[in-house]
């Protein structure tokens, strides 16, 4: 009976190694990292224009100033955005009511 179990013992590592060497390899793994660099460049380039807007600022100060800076978020193209297009045709479909409103909605939004 110890035989047994210790030929178990031995032997187990041998097929876990085998399902192991299975699955260590994913196609899809090398996909994601590249991703990740262009969002640290944008990361990168706001931190580096932060830097030179903060240039001459210390302490206290700085700090606050950094922290807005690398919180600003790009402005959206005004007038663009699926919520202005909404509140326009909306605004602009005033009366109509049913198919007919529908209809304008569709073709309203879809410009």
């Amino acid at each position: 009976m110890k035989k047994m179990i210790a030929m178990c013992a031995l032997v187990a590592p041998l097929f876990a190694s085998v399902a192991f060497a299975q699955t260590a390899a994913a196609p899809a793994a090398p996909a994601a990292p590249a991703a990740a660099p262009a969002a640290a460049n944008t990361q990168q380039d706001k931190m580096k224009a932060c830097n030179t807007q903060a240039s001459g600022k210390k302490g206290d100060e700085r700090k606050t100033f950094m922290k807005g800076c690398l919180s600003n978020k790009p402005a959206a193209a005004p007038g663009n955005s699926q919520q202005e297009k909404m509140k326009a045709c909306n605004k602009d479909a005033t009366g109509k009511k049913g198919d007919e409103r529908k209809a304008f909605m569709k073709d309203c939004l879809s410009k």
